[in-house]
């Protein structure tokens, strides 16, 4: 069950040169639930996840997480209260893999035990042994369980992933999947999830958005938008799906 709204966007609208990324967008996103955003190259899905964490502000209306307008807020407090992960995983290569892990946590002086170090690996299906071990001798996909760990330490209630699977091979990319959809059913942690993987979206997500230059063009459970496509654009890519 999803609760009260932690994301709204009203009327935002970003623009690039003289292109909009994305062109007034309103949606709310509710506690609890795990939203895949869909979209071609330029659709507007990064943009949308900057605007949340305040990387960049909207050109005109408002985007609002946990109540606060981002244009008049702490946006240092808010990133640190938001778990960031994207495509590599973009790990601290100096560091090893326990230190990459607390590396939120210390920045608000709140110092991780082994014991929940531990219990991060074991959410992302890591092994303990590699706790002490520098991040460059792992796989990528250890590296994108390791920064998928480091999201959660600090306990945020929201994610935003961006395209976090698109650089591993298709079996560990579904180890991956696994692993994230293990992490939800757990903490029940809000997810917004960036992919252009119609089926990574569909087998995810709670809740699909698609998006396209710059305009939501649908937003349902997965199973509606599938079975019924709003526009031409969501039914190729439904094919997708057919083509599987």
């Amino acid at each position: 069950m999803t609760g009260s709204e932690m994301i709204a966007f009203q009327g935002a609208k970003k623009r690039y040169d003289e292109k909009y990324a994305l062109d007034g967008l309103d949606l709310g996103i509710r506690e609890g639930e795990f939203v895949t955003v869909v979209g071609g190259s330029g659709g507007g899905k990064t943009t949308m996840l900057k605007l949340i964490n305040g990387l960049i502000l909207p050109d005109e209306g408002s985007v609002s997480v946990y109540g606060e307008d981002t244009a008049h807020t702490d946006l240092i407090a808010l990133r640190r209260a938001i778990g960031y992960v994207i495509q590599g995983g973009a790990l601290f290569p100096h560091l090893n893999v326990r230190e990459n892990i607390e590396y939120v946590p210390r920045l608000q002086k709140d110092r991780l035990s082994r014991e929940r170090v531990l219990e991060l690996l074991d959410m992302v299906a890591l092994d303990e042994e590699l706790c002490e071990r520098n991040v460059n001798e792992l796989s990528g996909g250890q590296q994108q369980r390791v920064g998928i760990a480091r999201a959660l330490a600090a306990n945020p209630s929201l994610i935003l992933m961006d395209e976090p699977f698109g650089a591993v091979d298709g079996i560990t990319r579904r180890q991956l999947q696994d692993a994230i959809s293990g992490v939800f059913e757990k903490t029940g942690t809000t997810i917004v999830f960036v992919t252009h993987d119609l089926r990574e979206a569909v087998r995810l997500g709670t809740r699909l958005i698609i998006l396209n230059e710059g305009k939501l063009v649908q937003d349902g459970s997965p199973q509606e938008v599938v079975d019924n496509p709003a526009t031409d654009y969501v039914e190729r890519l439904s094919e997708q799906l057919e083509c599987g």
